[in-house]
């Protein structure tokens, strides 16, 4: 299946009173470059996440978020640090009485002093943690690897419709290529009648200028290559496998074959034609940038 590098997913889990929200977006990107954003706390399942997003994702800038609540009760544990309290009451009963202090120490009093109660989060058991996690990671992948399936085969539809575009164009310049000779006799005989008048034309000697010509001027080869081309193409989108670097340098050889085609082929028609050729191999190079 062909995959566009352009994508979205997102899913959440939760699972006994703990909840993981996943988010995964990717753009274009030469490389694999996938960038994990965790909780502080959960930074020792960065590991597991790469490896389990690596498994389906071959190119791209890929970014993940990943966002936790727990409303477990045995996730903290609650202290109190009874000694600190007892010297706060001690201190606070030797005030009121070498100061004539009126008031009691109430447990809201002393509650509000720092460190008498604390709040602890309580360290989490890494499996427990990830088979909640994963859950949710699957589902925004699977939901993220969708979207760019979607998206890659309105690419391939595309792309093989320019390629069909393309191939009517080469098969006009193979029609147009060999009337280029004898075009070219025709234009250089005339020459030759308006310069010499009445003097007789050597037809050996124009027969050789105009083998030379045609010589110079044959883009039989790119024609064939140009053509294998397309045909490379089209079975490039057959494999499934990442196909968005092989496309890249088949696009830049079909270029190349254009290129020369234009320089040989010393034909307004056929640089005409080439010229309409080139702009769709362009509009597919653009096309492929965005295919994993």
């Amino acid at each position: 299946m062909i995959k566009s590098m352009t994508g979205y997913g997102r899913c959440e889990n939760e699972s006994e009173g703990r909840k993981f929200s996943v988010e995964i977006k990717s753009v274009n990107h030469r490389y694999n470059d996938i960038s994990i954003r965790l909780p502080k706390s959960m930074n020792y399942l960065e590991d597991k996440v790469r490896k389990t997003l690596m498994k389906k994702i071959m190119r791209g800038k890929t970014d993940v978020y990943i966002t936790f609540e727990s409303f477990a009760e045995d996730d903290v544990n609650i202290k109190v640090n009874e000694a600190l309290a007892k010297a706060y009451c001690q201190k606070l009963d030797f005030l009121q009485k070498n100061f004539g202090l009126t008031g009691d120490n109430t447990l809201d009093l002393v509650a509000k002093f720092p460190d008498i109660i604390t709040v602890e989060k309580v360290q989490e058991d890494e499996d427990t943690i990830w088979n909640t996690l994963l859950p949710a990671l699957d589902g925004a992948l699977d939901n993220f690897i969708a979207m760019r399936e979607t998206e890659g085969e309105a690419l391939k539809e595309d792309i093989l419709a320019k390629a069909g575009v393309i191939e009517g164009y080469v098969e006009r310049i193979r029609e147009r290529a060999p009337l280029v000779a004898e075009d070219y006799r025709e234009r250089l005989l005339e020459k030759l009648r308006e310069l010499l008048e009445d003097t007789s034309i050597d037809e050996q000697r124009l027969l050789m200028e105009v083998t030379l010509f045609a010589d110079r001027a044959c883009i039989d080869e790119e024609i064939t290559r140009l053509t294998s081309h397309i045909s490379q193409l089209r079975d490039i989108f057959e494999k499934d496998e990442p196909i968005g670097r092989k496309l890249d340098f088949l696009v830049q050889e079909m270029n190349r074959e254009a290129n020369t085609i234009a320089s040989k082929s010393n034909d307004i028609t056929i640089t005409q034609i080439t010229i309409e050729l080139k702009s769709e191999i362009e509009k597919i190079r653009e096309q492929i940038q965005n295919i994993e």
